[in-house]
């Protein structure tokens, strides 16, 4: 247990707990600060998906940096930001403060979330234990969202909205911390032909890729179906007469039951095709929200969804940041995770846009739900045509 690799495992998942842990939670923040600063529900699930936009746009750009100089650097200044915009967005006095903190919390995840850390433990870990680790790592998240949630809903009833988030500006301070224990070694278990490769040979190569342009494309759903539900499904089950207090206990157990879904999907991809898991996976969504919308809506029916679609929750992470490691090796993996995950936060930036947008229109989310449905159904099919084998230049090395 002393191995480098695993403490880079240990202090990834850590802080992907922290980041997405709290960021889980803003859906339960929406309705006190549309009630207390007078906006409504569009602007500020506007500024949500500014911030999934943010996060998306500068994932590259802190990946690539990342790559080059190191992972402990990247996340720590991410989480600096990521404190910056709680400590603003708990100043609000308007749309604009909502904005502007969202924002700053969304640059700072691009810093400390997924593609700096996914990088840093993709080159530490074994090549035989790197899927498996993908998965302890966006467990973490979800074991975040568990622990954190409840702890937000209970800040809320006790201090308020404004004083919450004061206390989670302080608390995720840690995530600087933690960074430190980043390793910051790069290509290590690559060949001399991957490390040899430039930054620019690697975006040419990546994008003239067929299969990762089809990998980004179907990361566009998750992040659209994920982001929706995490944002909305509280007004949702409000509206729906259903106390928010059971939504909280909701978005709780799909990081719970996340935890399961991330280790089978990491254990799934060390051993299987990881595409067919990828189509599984987006189909089984899809069935699952449609079940949920269709049958009545209760803290019950609340509580089951949340387990049920928190198995298939962030599945997708290990499968499709192992898939690039299949494609490319891991040299540039946290530029390459943050290119797709770009993809990722554009759908989330729809997704928990138009989800407001529609609600403004129609007083109601059924609309929205099942355009989440389709999506997933497109994205299965997507995910069947990507060839899952290495790029030539890496095709005599050992397989994952």
């Amino acid at each position: 247990m002393s191995r480098p690799w695993i403490v880079t495992l240990a202090c990834g998942a850590l802080l992907i707990s922290l980041a997405l842990g709290i960021r889980q939670g803003f859906g339960l923040f929406l309705p006190p600060i549309v009630e207390d600063i007078g906006v409504g529900r569009g602007l500020v699930a506007l500024a949500i998906a500014l911030q999934n936009l943010a996060w998306g746009l500068i994932s590259p750009v802190f990946g690539a940096f990342a790559d080059r100089f190191g992972a402990r650097l990247a996340a720590a200044v991410g989480g600096l930001l990521y404190a910056g915009g709680l400590a603003v967005m708990s100043l609000a006095t308007d749309g604009g403060d909502v904005i502007a903190g969202q924002v700053l919390i969304g640059l700072g995840l691009g810093g400390a979330g997924f593609s700096v850390v996914l990088g840093a433990v993709g080159r530490a870990a074994p090549p035989a234990k790197r899927s498996m680790a993908f998965g302890i790592v966006t467990a973490g998240g979800s074991l975040g969202q568990f622990a954190v949630v409840p702890v937000e809903q209970a800040l809320l009833q006790s201090f308020g909205w404004s004083q919450a988030l004061i206390v989670l500006a302080v608390a995720s301070l840690a995530m600087v911390v933690v960074a430190l224990g980043l390793r910051d070694g790069r290509g290590e278990q690559e060949g001399e032909a991957d490390t040899a490769q430039t930054t620019r040979q690697a975006l040419v190569e990546a994008l003239s890729h067929r299969s990762f342009v089809l990998l980004t494309a179907g990361f566009f759903v998750c992040g659209f179906q994920v982001v929706f539900i995490a944002t909305h499904l509280p007004a949702f089950l409000r509206d729906k007469g259903v106390d928010t207090s059971w939504a909280a206990w909701s978005l709780a157990l799909v990081g719970l039951f996340n935890i399961v879904g991330s280790l089978g999907a990491g254990w799934y991809g060390g051993r299987f095709a990881k595409r067919t898991g990828l189509a599984w996976l987006y189909l089984i969504r899809s069935v699952i929200i449609a079940v949920f919308v269709l049958l009545p809506i209760s803290p019950g029916s609340a509580l089951l969804f949340g387990a049920v679609i928190g198995l298939f929750w962030l599945g997708t992470v290990p499968l499709t940041s192992g898939l690039i490691a299949t494609f490319f090796g891991t040299r540039y993996m946290a530029m390459l995770y943050g290119i797709i995950f770009f993809s990722h936060q554009v759908g989330s930036f729809l997704g928990a846009w138009v989800g407001g947008v529609l609600y403004d229109r129609f007083g109601s989310y059924e609309a929205m739900w099942w355009l989440t449905v389709a999506a997933g159904i497109v994205a299965a099919a997507v995910h069947v045509l990507i060839d899952e084998r290495p790029v030539a230049r890496l095709a005599a090395e050992p397989a994952e």
